[in-house]
C-alpha cells in the first residue's frame, strides 16, 4: 500500500508567477510547483540547509532534496532552452492561520460555502475583506451560516484562512489573478464577479443557477477608483454555474465514506494517497 502523501507547507506564495525570455517568443513552457518554488526560495534564497528548510515546510529531508531537485532540472529546461516558467499547483498547505473564534463543526458530505461579507452584501475587494459569512449546504439545503472576522488582509493569508475554515468554494465581487491562483492552489473552487444579497448569492449556489463572471479581475492594485467605482466588473448575462450540490464536477468533496482532505491543520497529512485522483484535483496537480 502506498505511503500516504504529505502535503508541504508554505510561508510565502510566489509573488511573480511566469517567466520567460525576452529575444523570442516561448512556444513551450515548464510548470514549476509552488512547493518547489518553496524549497528553492528557502534553500537558495534563505541559504538555509536542508535539514531546515524539511523542518519548514514539515516534510522529510528527503523529500526536500526530491522537490529541490526537481526545482532546479526545471530551471535549467527553461533558461537553456527558452521555455516559459510557469509556477502554479502542487501539493501544499499554507502556514497555519489563527482562528480567534469557534467555528461551527463541518460535515463529512457537506460543502462549505465562503463569501466575501459586509452588511449583508457580498464586499467587492476580496483582498481587503474583513468578514466571510459561511454556508454549509446538504443534500442542495443550506443547513448552517456563521459569520467570521479574518485574522490578515492579502491573498495569501485569506487563502490560507479559508483553507483554515474547510472551505470549499469562495462567492466575491472582484479578485486579482494572484488570489486566483492562491485559491486554486489550495482546491478552493471560485465564483467570482457576483453582486447583491450574500444570502441570495450562496443559495443560488446550493440550488445550481448561480451567475458569475469566471473573467472577473480587481485592478485596484493597478489603478486608483473614483468613488461609485465598481470592482467586480458585473456583467449582465454573467455565466451560470449549472451544477447542483450532487455534481461531482462542482462539488469540492467526495461521495459518502470519503471525508474531503484538502483541509490541513498544522502537522497533518494530507490523509490522500499518492497518485490519488482527488488529491490532484484539489492540489492543483
Amino acid at each position: 500500500m502506498p505511503r500516504p502523501f504529505r502535503c508541504r507547507r508554505i510561508e510565502q506564495l510566489p509573488v511573480f508567477r511566469s517567466f520567460s525570455p525576452d529575444d523570442i517568443t516561448a512556444t513551450e513552457s515548464v510548470q514549476m510547483t509552488v512547493d518547489e518554488f518553496e524549497a528553492l526560495r528557502l534553500l537558495d534564497d534563505e541559504g538555509l540547509t536542508q535539514e531546515a528548510c524539511a523542518s519548514r515546510m514539515n516534510i522529510a529531508r528527503t523529500t526536500v532534496t526530491a522537490i529541490y531537485d526537481s526545482a532546479r532540472k526545471k530551471v535549467a529546461d527553461a533558461l537553456v532552452n527558452g521555455k516559459r516558467l510557469l509556477i502554479t499547483g502542487g501539493h501544499c498547505e499554507f502556514e497555519p492561520v489563527e482562528i480567534d473564534q469557534e467555528i461551527i463543526e463541518k460535515g463529512t458530505n457537506t460543502m462549505r460555502i465562503a463569501v466575501t461579507y459586509e452588511n449583508g452584501e457580498i464586499f467587492q475587494h476580496f483582498g481587503h475583506t474583513e468578514q466571510f459569512k459561511l454556508y454549509d449546504v446538504d443534500e442542495g439545503k443550506i443547513v448552517n451560516e456563521q459569520i467570521v472576522d479574518t485574522n490578515g488582509s492579502g491573498h495569501g493569508a485569506l487563502a490560507g484562512f479559508l483553507q483554515a475554515v474547510k472551505a470549499d468554494a469562495l462567492i466575491c465581487g472582484g479578485i486579482g489573478m494572484g488570489a486566483q491562483t492562491a485559491l486554486s492552489d489550495v482546491g478552493i473552487r471560485l465564483y467570482a464577479g457576483v453582486q447583491g444579497s450574500a444570502d441570495a448569492a450562496a443559495k443560488a449556489l446550493a440550488d445550481g443557477t448561480l451567475k458569475y463572471d469566471p473573467d472577473a479581475k480587481c485592478d485596484h492594485h493597478d489603478h486608483h477608483h473614483g468613488e461609485g467605482h465598481d470592482c467586480g466588473h458585473h456583467h449582465g448575462e454573467g455565466h451560470e454555474c449549472g451544477h447542483h450540490h450532487g455534481d461531482e464536477s462542482c462539488r469540492h468533496h467526495h461521495g459518502e465514506d470519503h471525508e474531503c482532505g484538502h483541509h490541513h491543520g498544522k502537522g497533518l497529512d494530507c490523509s490522500h494517497e499518492e497518485g490519488d485522483e482527488g488529491c490532484r484535483r484539489h492540489h492543483g496537480e
